[in-house]
């Protein structure tokens, strides 16, 4: 710890794992040598998982441990948050490392998997306990989950000694009905506290200050609500197009890839009341209560209240981009969408008549994330017009790339007239704290191992937000595309999601 910073008081009060072997099924693929095994060798060195703890990876390729060690190094060194990779830090997690072949619908690649835990149970001291990670398309959620089952891999949730978990990525089905198959497919072998619906925003730091400024200040709360607040805009804009992700990316588009999780996930979190606890249930309770609340779009309002976009060519930095119908694997005629707004209305007490504008999109003008909370204008200009020239206070929370928050308010310009000027008041998670935040990843996977499922989506969730997409999703399936594609590259976007909010009298604020 740094004595000369104060605000560094705690933060080397972390958090120790019990031992487990942790499964990673899909461990060839990009998301195991990107994200996950690069965040378990990180939560190691930084002595978060307990010692013993175990990797095994499992996949169709056929490899060694010694193979499956070595891609894994060199993704690691590729791809960590710090570098260089300490070599004797590596040599030490590597011999953790173990890899085991099989299909995800081979009984015999499961009884090898089984075998090699229970060795690792007798060698590492994990005493039973499984972590299993399905970094895979979510059609092999519940053969995986048989499979487990049939193998004898899954554990009684009751037991105290030892315990089973499942971490299943995003997407959760793509729409209502796939979402509740992809959730009884689950339940039939797992209860649903041992079941983690991973969304690796909810990992992110400055998401998590979301909680921690709302309920750990006195300040603001009394202003939360609809007296005080105008609207809410939240933007998740990305420069980059799809990244080679064509086939992927045409089964989902931007609705169902970011709106119905990242962007309701910070939905949320702004707009849910104080829990009674922060516990998962206590929390994750308060959140569905969001969402139950959300007022359904009339189908004959969804064109109003909804924009959609695909890109077009353009340039961003003077560099030529091409359109998204020319992308490898997308259709030439695609209506898939790569931008898409709304406006929410959230049928409570506390936001009534307060509208919350969400919006996300490929090959926008920059990368940003972020909650602008718009507050209402003063009634009366005191100071005449340099007054009346200020914007409305605003309050926005960023979540990347530049973390941290931004409070505008009017203050006077020095000099002998009262001159009111906008001014910022800013904090920045760099600056202040010293340090790099932790990868998302990190973060979710230590709350995996300790239990604390506070971070993740629980079925009910799911649900309610499938519930109030999936009409969105089929009356656009049913309606003609709106001229894709309908912006350009490196712009904010089509014509129509700054319609959708001039309608009110507003605009769309600039990160």
């Amino acid at each position: 710890m740094n004595p000369l910073n104060p605000l560094r008081a705690g933060l080397d009060d972390e958090r120790l794992a019990p031992p487990c072997a942790i499964v990673i099924f899909g461990a060839s693929g990009d998301l195991t040598r990107r994200k996950l095994v690069p965040a378990l060798y990180h939560l190691q060195i930084s002595r978060m998982l307990a010692p013993g703890s175990a990797i095994v990876g499992f996949a169709r390729k056929s490899a060694t441990d010694a193979e499956f060690r070595e891609e894994q190094r060199e993704a690691t060194m590729q791809h960590a948050r710090s570098k260089p990779v300490d070599p004797e830090s590596w040599s030490t997690f590597e011999s953790s490392l173990f890899y085991v072949q099989g299909a995800f619908d081979d009984a015999s690649g499961f009884e090898r998997l089984k075998s090699q835990l229970e060795r690792i149970d007798a060698t590492h001291g994990t005493r039973g306990n499984r972590l299993f990670y399905l970094a895979t398309p979510p059609e092999f959620f519940g053969p995986i989950s048989r499979m487990l089952a049939s193998a004898g891999l899954i554990g009684d949730p009751t037991d105290s000694a030892s315990f089973t978990r499942v971490i299943v990525e995003k997407p959760f089905g793509h729409d209502l009905e796939s979402s509740r198959v992809l959730d009884r497919a689950l339940h039939e072998v797992l209860h649903e506290s041992q079941i983690y619906r991973i969304d690796h925003y909810l990992g992110k730091e400055a998401v998590q200050n979301l909680l921690a400024f709302r309920f750990g200040n006195a300040i603001f709360e009394p202003l939360w609500r609809r007296e005080n607040i105008d609207h809410v805009q939240i933007t998740v804009a990305e420069e980059i197009g799809i990244e080679g992700r064509g086939k992927f990316y045409e089964g989902a588009g931007a609705t169902r890839d970011i709106i119905q999780n990242h962007l309701f996930q910070l939905l949320m979190l702004v707009a849910m009341e104080p829990p009674s606890a922060f516990d998962a249930d206590s929390v994750r309770d308060e959140k569905v209560k969001v969402l139950r609340a959300l007022r359904p779009m009339a189908r004959e309002r969804i064109s109003e209240l909804t924009a959609r976009g695909q890109y077009g060519r353009g340039t961003l930095g003077g560099a030529p981009l091409t359109a998204y119908r020319e992308e490898p694997d997308v259709n030439p005629d695609s209506r898939t969408e790569t931008f898409a707004a709304m406006r929410i209305d959230i049928d409570n007490w506390r936001w009534q008549g307060v509208p919350f504008y969400i919006r996300t999109g490929k090959r926008l003008t920059r990368r940003v994330s972020e909650v602008a909370v718009r507050f209402k204008a003063i009634p009366v200009a005191l100071f005449g017009r340099s007054q009346a020239e200020t914007a409305p206070n605003e309050l926005v929370l960023r979540i990347q790339p530049d973390e941290g928050i931004t409070l505008r308010v009017a203050a006077k310009q020095p000099g002998s007239r009262m001159l009111l000027r906008d001014v910022n008041m800013d904090f920045r998670y760099g600056t202040t704290w010293g340090r790099t935040s932790a990868d998302a990843y990190e973060r979710l996977i230590l709350d995996a191992l300790l239990g604390d499922a506070t971070l993740f989506a629980r079925n009910d969730e799911v649900d309610e937000s499938w519930r109030y997409i999936t009409p969105i999703l089929e009356y656009w399936q049913e309606m003609p595309a709106p001229g894709f594609p309908n912006y350009s590259s490196g712009t904010w976007g089509p014509a129509a999601a700054e319609a959708l909010v001039e309608r009110d009298g507003r605009r769309w604020r600039r990160p």
